[in-house]
């Protein structure tokens, strides 16, 4: 991969550098594109890209009002003209320096929406033509280009730029909003930050420890009553009473191969066998919530 000039400290002096590297011909770019992608010659690229990164530092120039560094955009851009590089028929009638201004802006506009804010911005093709475009169009229209628009002057840019009214009003707000850390004060003087002021839905910590432990004890309790059952009574209370879906007595009847009312029997004298246990244990049954 190309990695013949670095951008980590961008002057004006590398910038004139790369402006003075000499365009090629038509005929050289095609020989260059092709010796890379016939043969995978690395210097013919490396010349190839140098010769264009022209294109990388122009382009930035259009993208800095967005605040991102222009040693980034530069170096996004560079990756649009390797991609620009891979694509490039030689064989088709046009320059490699048109096809690859495609590229770069391609990649700078994709570097922009991934970093311009946190929240995930232009995923959808009309909001990425609003994010790149809004401002344009309201010079275009001649609107106000300082502060909110209204709802005339939001239905004329989403008619003269075809989306919808609502992508619009989407897109504005966020261009007209910035990013706030969640542990910034609310004011000057303020001890207290943002987050201190979110609404959380979620149990209290000490609440949960609570009733994790409130289940826990309980699970103890009812197994341990189990333990005092037979085989065929602790088999009945579970399918007929610790079950998501409780089985019938008919159902539960016709698998232990006994009567209805006989299973109902059973039941009851287990479950008097369990709420004395469990009364041993942590007292009435029903008010500890371990039985219905």
């Amino acid at each position: 991969m190309f990695q013949s000039i670095q951008f980590q400290g961008l002057d004006k002096n590398l910038i004139r550098t790369v402006m003075e590297i000499p365009l090629l011909t038509s005929e050289e770019e095609i020989h260059l594109a092709k010796e890379w992608k016939e043969n995978n010659n690395r210097q013919a690229l490396d010349k190839l890209i140098r010769a264009y990164l022209r294109i990388s530092v122009s382009m930035a120039s259009r993208f800095r009002h967005y605040g991102l560094p222009k040693t980034d955009l530069i170096q996004e851009g560079t990756i649009g003209l390797l991609e620009a590089a891979n694509r490039f028929d030689p064989d088709r009638e046009i320059r490699f320096s048109t096809y690859a201004s495609w590229w770069v802006r391609a990649a700078m506009q994709d570097y922009v929406l991934r970093n311009w804010s946190i929240v995930r911005t232009g995923t959808t093709a009309a909001q990425k033509a609003l994010f790149f475009g809004l401002k344009r169009t309201r010079l275009k229209l001649k609107l106000n280009n300082d502060g909110p628009l209204n709802l005339t002057e939001r239905q004329q840019v989403a008619d003269d730029m075809k989306v919808r009214l609502k992508d619009v009003e989407t897109m504005e707000a966020r261009l007209f909003s910035t990013d706030h850390s969640l542990s910034k004060p609310v004011g000057e003087e303020s001890t207290i930050c943002w987050q201190d002021l979110l609404v959380s839905n979620d149990e209290i910590p000490e609440m949960a420890v609570m009733k994790k432990n409130d289940s826990n004890v309980k699970s103890r309790v009812i197994e341990k009553a189990l333990s005092n059952l037979s085989e065929r009574e602790s088999y009945i209370i579970r399918q007929r009473q610790l079950c998501e879906k409780n089985l019938t007595l008919l159902d539960i009847g016709k698998q232990l191969g006994i009567s209805k009312e006989r299973v109902r029997q059973v039941e009851s004298i287990a479950m008097g066998k369990m709420k004395r246990s469990i009364l041993s244990e942590c007292g009435e049954p029903k008010k500890a919530g371990l039985l219905n």
